[in-house]
């Protein structure tokens, strides 16, 4: 009898976890694979509706689909090699429509799977990420060519990088490890961290607002520079979007020229508020928000406040969200400290990203430097939380 038992077919605990894991696992690869499709055939359509409508004939469909691909890559860090030199540009808008997808699809799995433990929110995000890495992969390598080549280092870093970022934020909130985690950090750590989240947010809208305002005052010269391109009402349309796809990148410029250290648009090209050099840009409407003359802009003078503005919201947050038990107005002053400096390092890294290279002429650089644009803002914006911080908490224990 023993010896019948002991040849008996026993289930470990293991394999039950394995077998409900593995329905997981494909809704994981099923939901990171339909935010690549959608997001690719949306975007592919886009452009193909748009060189459709173009009277002088634009891309054929083929052409606009591979278009549509190399943006898709470019926005998640990848690099082209065309003939010029190399490309690296990521639209930020489509990069954040990008990370938004992803992290939606994990949520959603989390949601609908109980995923309690770090370690499967590890197993669920690591084929998630392997899904999305391998779609951007074999996409890269359809598209690559002799005549616009494919960087794979870049192409391959990027996606690796923006999918672990995008998966493991939306497994990790859904199934409240992030909460865990953030419970165990000192005090006044939350409000520090939404101190940070406040001043970008407010430094973005207010860099958005700049250039806004520098188009509408160059209006004719956007309208004259769009006509000068041809292709018509769907052209303006398509210029327009692209505009749209690039209005987070000149966002950051504007922060770093705000800053002080300006931003490039090729090595001729420098607007900061100590000055303005320029020189030949690219024929991108865009681009009319450029000054017209080496006369500094008012609109920029006017920019030197975004970074105290934005230490003075960051400070604000974290005065009113500091609990009791985390001290009094000193302690806030130094937490706002604290957010004005990791707002300092947060748009560094923001700049960088916004920032890239098209072609190995003169248009090698573009963007805000980013290590002066993080010290800068890091300065300014510290002493304007501090004092913000200080005075929200003093109000606020009366």
């Amino acid at each position: 009898m023993v010896s019948l038992l002991a040849r008996l077919p026993w289930s470990r605990p293991e394999d039950g976890e394995r077998r409900r894991a593995l329905p997981v696992m494909w809704l994981t690869v099923a939901a990171v694979a339909a935010v690549t499709v959608a997001g690719l055939a949306g975007l592919a359509l886009a452009v193909v509706v748009v060189q459709t409508l173009d009277p002088t004939g634009g891309l054929p469909v083929g052409g606009s689909i591979a278009l549509a691909a190399r943006l898709w890559l470019l926005a998640q860090g990848g690099e082209l090699d065309l003939p010029s030199g190399p490309l690296v540009l990521a639209p930020l808008l489509l990069t954040l429509g990008i990370v938004w997808g992803l992290s939606r699809a994990s949520r959603g799995v989390a949601r609908t799977h109980d995923l309690g433990t770090a370690r499967d929110v590890v197993r669920v995000g690591g084929a998630g990420l392997a899904v999305h890495v391998v779609l951007t992969l074999l996409t890269a390598v359809v598209l690559d060519s002799p005549g616009a080549g494919v960087g794979l280092l870049r192409s391959t870093a990027g996606p690796v990088v923006l999918a672990a970022a995008a998966i493991g934020w939306g497994l990790a909130r859904e199934s409240g490890l992030l909460d865990s985690a953030l419970d165990r950090l000192p005090g006044p750590a939350r409000p520090v961290l939404r101190g940070v989240l406040a001043g970008l947010l407010t430094a973005m809208a207010l860099c958005t607002a700049v250039v806004a305002v520098a188009l509408a005052c160059d209006a004719r010269g956007y309208a004259a520079l769009s006509g000068s391109l041809g292709g018509a009402a769907a052209g303006a349309v398509g210029l327009l979007a692209l505009g749209a796809l690039l209005l987070p990148n000149a966002a950051a410029a504007v922060l770093g020229m705000s800053a002080g250290p300006g931003f490039f648009v090729g090595s001729g090209t420098l607007v900061s508020v100590h000055g303005v050099t320029l020189s030949a840009v690219p024929a991108l409407p865009l681009l009319a928000a450029l000054p017209d003359t080496q006369a500094v802009p008012l609109i920029a003078f006017v920019s030197q406040a975004v970074p105290a503005l934005a230490g003075l919201v960051a400070g604000t947050t974290v005065g009113r969200w500091s609990d009791p038990a985390d001290g009094g107005s000193v302690i806030a002053g130094l937490a706002g400290i604290a957010s004005g400096a990791l707002l300092g390092v947060v748009s560094g890294v923001l700049v960088w990203i916004a920032g890239g290279t098209l072609g190995d002429g003169g248009l090698a650089q573009v963007g805000a430097p980013a290590v002066a644009t993080a010290i800068t803002v890091a300065a300014q914006a510290g002493i304007a939380a501090a004092i913000a911080a200080t005075v929200t908490r003093w109000r606020s224990l009366g």
